[in-house]
């Protein structure tokens, strides 16, 4: 099994937080390992609500869908996917500390390999936590870009709106 912890901070309201994240089609905008994001279902985010997450792994595109299986707004939610190869449980819990005016979240995944990936598990858990960090350094751009007044995370991937050039966002 791999796991990766990680916990980001933001002046941004733990509501807003929470909103961006919880739906995870905005995964594509935050995390450099994710090449395509959708939400599958209409309506509020609830338990049941599922999001096809394509993500870039070993060279290859690997699709899971994810699907919410507790939901505790603004506080807690948490997502689930499994194919053939994997299952994966990612955690994120949200905490507002109007003291100091942050919100912290963390964010929590445990991927388990199966079949014959098991054999290779020392080497997924370090591919793992390479995607990991470059997905946490892209998790703490977005959380600071919602802290912005008239924050837009939609360009996070695009283009920079200063220059005009294309940057890149946690992607090194």
């Amino acid at each position: 099994m791999a796991r990766y912890r990680t916990s980001v901070t933001t002046t941004a309201h733990l509501d807003e937080v929470f909103a961006y994240l919880a739906d995870f089609s905005n995964a594509e905008q935050w995390d450099p390992g994710v090449v395509e994001g959708r939400r599958q279902d209409d309506g509020p985010l609830a338990v049941g609500s599922t999001f096809r997450i394509v993500s870039a792994f070993a060279g290859r595109k690997v699709p899971l869908t994810y699907e919410i299986v507790e939901l505790d707004a603004p506080h807690r939610v948490v997502l689930q996917a499994e194919n053939a190869f994997v299952r994966s449980t990612d955690t994120m819990t949200f905490e507002r500390d109007d003291a100091e005016g942050v919100t912290t979240v963390t964010y929590d995944a445990d991927l388990v390999p199966k079949g014959v990936f098991k054999l290779s598990d020392p080497i997924f858990v370090l591919l793992f936590n390479r995607i990991g960090d470059k997905a946490a350094a892209g998790l703490q751009h977005a959380v600071f870009e919602l802290s912005l007044p008239d924050a837009d995370v939609h360009h996070l991937h695009g283009d920079d709106e200063t220059t005009g050039e294309a940057t890149e966002h946690a992607n090194s």
